[in-house]
């Protein structure tokens, strides 16, 4: 199974995912629901990427984990801030949406655990 862990901020922003584990649902290369776990995490590292005004730290290094998180640069305007906010709550209901999608179909093979922290 898939473990996943959404960590946001108290304003509902995206600070940090972690998927953990094989979903195990057909062999690899074969195993669509690792297909759509990948794509769901796979888009939202790249948005993130490009994105202004966020450093992304991604670990993929352990085969079977994708660990991310962002952090806010200093010195943005206070609409910059904003602007910013929006995309990362965005992110965050991007991530949570579609992974609780998947978890719903099948619910064996992926779940998906949330965090709230500052």
């Amino acid at each position: 199974m898939t473990e996943v862990l959404l960590v946001c901020n108290s304003r509902g922003e995206f600070s940090a995912v972690c998927a953990a584990g094989h979903a195990g649902f057909a062999e690899k290369g074969r195993d669509i629901v690792c297909a759509a776990e990948s794509v769901l995490l796979g888009t939202a590292l790249d948005l993130l990427k490009n994105t202004r005004g966020v450093s992304v730290k991604s670990d993929t290094a352990s085969r079977g984990t994708l660990a991310f998180s962002v952090e806010v640069s200093a010195g943005l305007t206070e609409e910059e801030r904003i602007l910013l906010g929006e995309r990362l709550k965005c992110t965050a209901d991007f991530i949570r949406n579609g992974i609780k999608s998947v978890s719903e179909q099948y619910p064996e093979n992926v779940q998906l655990r949330e965090k709230t922290e500052e």
